[in-house]
């Protein structure tokens, strides 16, 4: 009794100076560390009582009063050890005050309680250290969970399958279909556009699920549709997801958009008193597909009206402009984007009676091809999701002749970075499995 009265005189001592700064408060908590230290006897008991000598003849009550005694003083030890732990806790945590008033507390009971305590298991009371422990073995099976779920797969009995349903069904389950043909259908969720955000999705499912969507062979042929033959050695990743998540790409479900504003000078007025400005403001989209193609779109229309047009390849906006783009990985380190895209080519009929009763002139007939390089960077947390302009040209070619002329484009603050915003209806349909 007479200990819980000081603990509780102490508890209010504390509550009192909660308002001294942090300052105070870490060197006060440095010297009772140093005056617990200090007071410290090496021949002091847990309790700081001398052992009471007694003879071998004694029994009856005295043996009685020294069980109780030491009943008292485990308990009094463990939840010691309970305040040590919760100071602890409170100290990492930031909270000073509350850990000055667990440290006192625990001290009171027990002086030496900092040496009786193993750091590997403490009470059932939510302890620091044995958070600790847990946290790290968790991170330990996060890092190798494919392995870990093979594993228990494995020790299970034969006849136990992949996957098993959470309740009973009268319909034929997944889990009855083999192996193979649950792959194919993890194919067809990836898809020929390459959807990995569905396939991520789809393994958090069960562990059977979990361990089909880290196939290798699935995230191998990823790659090679990505980055082609440049990607046959795995070194220095250490797993084809991995290169999928960590080395540069465009991204396939969305599009890159730039938005430009620029003021334009008008035509002066009647009465010549004042001359209009005008603010223009116009988009530019891109559209990366995992088969090498690209498509291209300039156009004042906001993104609600265009992004559903660029679904396919197959739109019929006239002003688009479809072509090839390559990855290129430069001695600088940085992974630039070159595509080659032109106009799509219209077949008109010839309207020969429009010239009829007049000679026709003969225009030459020329092709236009616009060169685009693009450096692939990555900004805040999303990865590649930002194209910066390097290069910019129009390439006319006169088939009479087969000359080409080029007219380079300056790369001014006109051309805007293009930033990616996903789509989701890109991947809500697919044609064909990866």
């Amino acid at each position: 009794a007479e200990a819980e009265e000081d603990c509780h005189s102490d508890l209010v001592r504390t509550d009192d100076n909660e308002r001294s700064g942090e300052a105070n408060l870490q060197a006060e908590l440095q010297m009772f560390r140093a005056q617990w230290m200090f007071e410290l006897a090496p021949g002091v008991s847990s309790s700081g009582l001398e052992p009471l000598p007694c003879r071998a003849s004694s029994r009856g009550p005295a043996v009685k009063s020294v069980d109780a005694r030491g009943k008292q003083e485990i308990a009094k030890e463990e939840k010691a050890k309970e305040l040590f732990l919760k100071a602890v806790e409170e100290e990492q945590n930031g909270a000073l005050y509350e850990a000055i008033k667990f440290y006192r507390l625990a001290m009171q009971l027990v002086p030496d309680i900092e040496f009786k305590i193993t750091y590997t298991r403490t009470p059932d009371g939510d302890g620091v250290v044995k958070r600790c422990v847990e946290d790290n073995k968790e991170d330990d099976k996060m890092a190798d969970l494919l392995s870990d779920f093979q594993q228990q797969l494995t020790l299970q009995e034969s006849s136990v399958k992949l996957c098993q349903p959470e309740v009973d069904v009268s319909q034929t389950h997944i889990s009855v279909l083999p192996m193979e043909v649950l792959m194919y259908i993890f194919r067809w969720v990836v898809s020929s556009d390459l959807d990995l955000r569905s396939l991520e999705q789809l393994s958090l499912v069960c562990r059977g699920f979990y361990i089909c969507a880290r196939d290798p062979e699935i995230w191998h042929q990823v790659c090679l549709k990505i980055w082609g033959r440049s990607c046959n050695k795995l070194v220095p990743y250490a797993s084809w997801r991995e290169m999928f998540l960590e080395r540069p790409r465009v991204r396939f479900d969305g599009v890159y958009i730039s938005k430009t504003k620029y003021i334009r000078q008008g035509e002066q007025s009647l009465d010549g008193f004042y001359r209009a400005w005008h603010q223009v403001e116009y988009y530019r989209y891109l559209r990366f597909f995992p088969d090498g193609q690209v498509m291209m779109l300039t156009t004042p229309e906001d993104p609600q009206s265009i992004v559903p047009r660029l679904r396919t390849k197959n739109t019929r906006t006239d002003a688009i402009l479809l072509g090839h783009y390559r990855l290129s990985q430069e001695t600088d380190n940085q992974t630039k984007v070159f595509a080659v895209i032109m106009k799509k080519k219209e077949e008109k009929p010839i309207d020969y009676h429009k010239y009829r009763y007049f000679r026709r002139v003969p225009v030459q007939e020329t092709d236009h091809s616009f060169h685009v390089g693009l450096q692939l960077c990555s900004s805040g947390r999303q990865r590649f999701n930002k194209l910066v302009w390097v290069h910019h040209s129009c390439h006319i070619t006169y088939k009479s002749t087969g000359e080409t002329a080029v007219t380079a484009f300056d790369i001014d603050k006109m051309y805007t970075p293009l930033f990616f915003a996903r789509v989701k209806s890109f991947t809500a349909f697919s044609e064909k499995p990866l």
